[in-house]
């Protein structure tokens, strides 16, 4: 039976050069990178070069990135950091109805403390506009949170006009940019971005290690105090062998970029215009075209997306009916109700994604199963016959 993996907005497989580099330096680069003698400068100078490589990626300067454990620490860092260092000008806070988890909860901890949270709402597509963030600014607006990408209708958010706004009003910008970093270009200077979250298994790097940009001049307090490392914003040894296959993954994204956004936007919407042309009643979500490049969301009616998921699994295709973190909970979507549609609708939901890895008889396969699971499961529900 063929395997396919479609389910790399949850996870990317490490590349293997990279997991090589990494085995490598955990026998060749042991040493404390805080301390004096070679092994260790051996060290620090491997984690000097992925900062650079994890800064060039979005356009960043060295000195701006701090090695974090992956993408909902940054957040949890980053927002609450700043709500923290910024409580005497404001509590007001601005963010969507379609962020992350780690950016929702994130805010519903600092409400708890007393902290103002505006949750804009988003249009069909997923998407809030800068004119919205605009009119939702008060004087005491402290932060604005909006992910750079969805990771469940891979809609992209305008970020630079949202950045422009906040500049102009001279308050902070955040943006989760986990989906999007490795797969669309980020420039956080052009973007007007001062906060910004990253992880490296989103783009073929290990789990367990992530960065977060803070523009200078931005105070964001300690997360973990104790030795100093990371600027004093993250204490503790440094991970060196996953922060140096973060770097390798940075630039390996960089470079490759276009072509792989190039081959993986082919499969997308080859399968998008299969699935809608083979299945009926089907709607794709997210924008149909300002989505990111390997993201595929649709909802199928009269079928529950856990059964559907499973007879995917049986026939070697590994998918998702929305964000991995949430995929045990038999809750719909935050994502897919926010963008309008009922309940049931979008329990039938069925998120792919892509790789650069994948291939054109990867998505003829899906094209094959998905139809014939469909209708298997179509079968058994009355609201079908209905």
């Amino acid at each position: 039976m063929r395997e396919v993996y479609l389910d790399n907005a949850a996870t990317t497989k490490v590349r293997p050069e990279i997991a090589e580099a990494m085995a490598k330096a955990m026998v060749e680069n042991y040493g404390n990178p805080s301390s004096i003698y070679k092994a260790a400068q051996r060290a620090a100078t491997a984690i000097a070069a992925a900062r650079q490589q994890v800064a060039d990626l979005i356009g960043a300067s060295p000195k701006e990135i701090i090695f974090t454990g992956g993408g909902s620490e940054g957040d949890n860092m980053l927002i609450k950091g700043v709500a923290h260092a910024n409580v005497k000008k404001g509590r007001h806070i601005i963010t969507t109805q379609v962020e992350h988890h780690a950016v929702l909860h994130t805010c519903e901890e600092l409400a708890k403390e007393g902290f103002e949270i505006t949750y804009l709402p988003v249009d069909e597509f997923g998407r809030v506009t800068a004119a919205q963030v605009e009119a939702a600014l008060r004087d005491d607006t402290i932060l604005v949170s909006v992910m750079y990408a969805n990771n469940e209708i891979g809609t992209i958010m305008p970020i630079r006009e949202i950045g422009a706004v906040c500049r102009a009003h001279k308050v902070l910008l955040h943006t989760d940019a986990v989906q999007a970093a490795g797969h669309i270009p980020i420039d956080v200077t052009g973007d007007n971005i001062d906060l910004l979250t990253l992880t490296a298994h989103k783009f073929h790097g290990p789990k367990g290690v992530g960065a977060v940009y803070i523009r200078q001049g931005v105070r964001v307090p300690a997360l973990i105090v104790g030795g100093g490392q990371e600027k004093g914003l993250r204490a503790g040894t440094e991970n060196t062998a996953g922060i140096i296959g973060m770097g390798l993954a940075a630039a390996y994204a960089k470079e490759n970029m276009e072509a792989n956004a190039e081959k993986t936007r082919a499969l997308r919407d080859k399968l998008i215009e299969g699935i809608l042309a083979k299945i009926p009643e089907v709607r794709l979500n997210g924008h149909p075209t300002d989505r990111l490049p390997n993201n595929v969301n649709v909802s199928i009616r009269y079928i529950e997306g856990e059964g559907l998921l499973l007879l995917l699994d049986h026939m070697g295709i590994a998918a998702s009916s929305g964000s991995a973190c949430t995929s045990g909970s038999l809750d719909p979507s935050h994502v897919l109700l926010a963008i309008g549609l009922p309940h049931e609708i979008a329990h039938g939901s069925l998120r792919l994604t892509l790789s650069e890895e994948n291939s054109s008889a990867d998505v003829d396969y899906v094209l094959e199963q998905l139809p014939l699971i469909v209708e298997k499961l179509r079968a058994m529900s009355p609201l079908y016959h209905k």
